[in-house]
């Protein structure tokens, strides 16, 4: 089958070989597509419902979706501070269940110098050992004068090039541009160059340098350094390749019961506020609730409030795999006159008899990011998470979700997340919210449970004048639908009304474990996550899905 032969669903930028008959892995799509991923499976791609029932003026339609499930931050031993090679963790990815991975190294001179080429071999052997996946080459970018980001590109002529370039001309870390704190002489500087930064990524894939390419800011909350104007700086730049951030960090091993200690916190979030943070976030804003950031579990918190400007931010999950917890590999020896500087890469790992330290998961062990595609391939997963058609889960607490916001007055679709839907003040709206349980034990061997799902609706009011806002007053849990011991797949039907206002609905539940008043109150958020005791934050006994927005354009009546 050639590449020309594919179906024109599928996305060329894919290899062919592993493929079935219709240009895809049917075990993947059956068994992680979701609700539709039969039908999909099979090629059978829905006609949308706007062609088969005429044209809607308001109402909008999303076709036929599968997802696909994958892990946008891991690294290797091309990272200074990990120590896995890419068919390892390839191989874990498909153990898993990952469909798509992107391998992300920490930007040093070693890297730039050296690493990011060797890595590109390494990556070509990886996806030929393994080509039912999708392995992406990125680069965890150290922002200027903040955090780090995720950027990736798929497949192409230019995507070794495109980091390199990229690496040695914004890279933080490497320019000396990491000054951020409040009223510094370099800060502005710096700020104004992470913006350059993402505006010369959108000029590559405006001119045809490279296919696509997304950015994703990391661990947003764990330093505090990010602050609500840069993160909105960011965005604003090019909305379209600064897509979102991670809503849960990686490293949910951390605080596992007598594994790192006494002082140890989900995602490794154990830092305080520091000169360099921003000095207007609370000081429980640097831990993990649930094992989600701070920014992202508060309803009514900072993810809520860049939503209510009426701008899609995704949020995703991932492993940020380092030092998988339990393993039992250790670094390999340097040869002498070797180092990490002059070579761009650590030895490889060599197994012992006992465990290491760690405090990640393998990929897909315990986060998961699954993405809505009308294709199967790089540029269609990309698509999936620009379009905004995400949602998230921990310990495999899921096996689909499906969403889909209808005008009653109408017979279509309706919109999916990310998707907008125009209406008329006062029109009844209902929010189909179909659900697929686990079906088989995960990785720790639990059947998970799903317990509640919970609805959350904010008003959508515009820009904001004030650019380090970090509030959404008029976001809240609206409704909590209890699903204890229901299993299968079944529909939960919201019913909403169009008000005087624009507004989004999110989605999140969890398997009930744990819950306490949202740190907004519990006006705001009844039963939310919170955070757990230092050292016993046991990640598989604590298990959250969130789901991106879905938002209402409203017009006159």
């Amino acid at each position: 089958m050639t590449e020309q032969q594919l179906p024109a669903w599928a996305d060329p930028a894919v290899s062919p070989a592993g493929l079935d008959a219709q240009g895809v892995s049917r075990r993947q799509l059956l068994h992680r597509a979701g609700l539709f991923g039969a039908a999909f499976a099979a090629g059978s791609l829905a006609t949308p419902a706007s062609a088969a029932a005429g044209p809607r003026r308001l109402g909008g339609s999303d076709p036929r979706l599968a997802y696909l499930v994958g892990d946008h931050h891991i690294h290797t031993v091309y990272s200074h501070d990990a120590k896995y090679t890419f068919s390892q963790l390839a191989a874990a990815g498909e153990k898993f269940g990952l469909d798509w991975m992107v391998f992300t190294e920490h930007s040093n001179f070693g890297h730039a110098q050296y690493g990011a080429p060797l890595e590109h071999a390494e990556i070509l052997k990886a996806r030929a050992e393994n080509p039912r996946q999708l392995i992406f080459q990125g680069l965890e970018w150290y922002i200027p004068g903040a955090e780090h980001c995720t950027v990736f590109s798929p497949p192409c002529k230019h995507e070794v090039d495109l980091l390199t370039k990229f690496e040695s001309a914004y890279d933080g870390k490497l320019l000396g541009y990491t000054e951020g704190s409040a009223g510094a002489a370099d800060t502005a500087r710096n700020e104004a160059h992470a913006v350059k930064g993402i505006k010369w990524l959108a000029e590559q894939r405006r001119t045809g340098y490279v296919d696509d390419v997304l950015v994703l800011a990391n661990h947003p909350m764990r330093l505090g350094i990010d602050s609500p104007h840069e993160i909105r700086n960011w965005r604003d730049a090019a909305p379209e390749i600064m897509i979102g951030m991670e809503g849960a960090p990686g490293a949910q091993g951390a605080a596992i019961p007598g594994w790192r200690g006494a002082t140890s916190i989900r995602g490794e979030y154990e830092n305080k506020p520091s000169a360099q943070s921003w000095q207007g976030y609370p000081a429980d804003g640097y831990r993990t609730y649930g094992g989600f950031d701070w920014a992202t579990a508060t309803v009514g918190g900072l993810w809520d409030s860049m939503l209510a400007e009426g701008s899609l931010f995704s949020i995703t999950t991932n492993s940020d795999a380092h030092r998988i917890v339990f393993d039992t590999w250790k670094n390999g020896d340097w040869p002498a006159g070797q180092n990490f500087d002059n070579t761009g890469k650590l030895p490889d790992p060599v197994n012992t008899d006992s465990p290491q330290p760690g405090s990640d998961f393998w990929p897909g062990q315990f986060s998961r990011t699954h993405v809505g595609v009308t294709g199967y391939g790089y540029r269609s997963v990309m698509a999936g998470m620009r379009a905004g058609r995400v949602w998230l889960d921990h310990g495999h607490l899921l096996d689909g979700l499906d969403v889909r916001l209808t005008r009653d007055c109408d017979f279509g679709r309706g919109v999916t997340l990310g998707g907008r839907l125009r209406v008329r003040r006062g029109e009844k709206l209902t929010l189909n919210i179909t659900v697929t349980t686990a079906s088989r034990l995960n990785p720790q061997g639990i059947l998970p449970e799903l317990a509640h799902v919970d609805v959350i609706r904010g008003a959508v009011r515009g820009r904001v004048a004030d650019r380090d806002t970090w509030q959404a007053p008029d976001t809240k849990v609206v409704k909590s639908k209890d699903v204890t011991g229901r299993t299968g797949t079944y529909t939960l039907r919201v019913p909403l009304t169009a008000g005087d206002e624009s507004f989004y609905v999110r989605l999140r539940g969890s398997d009930g474990n744990r819950h306490g008043a949202g740190y907004l109150g519990a006006s705001v958020d009844p039963h939310g996550p919170i955070t757990h005791e230092p050292g016993n934050g046991d990640p598989w006994a604590d298990t959250w899905f969130y789901s991106n927005p879905v938002f209402v354009d409203v017009v006159g009546g």
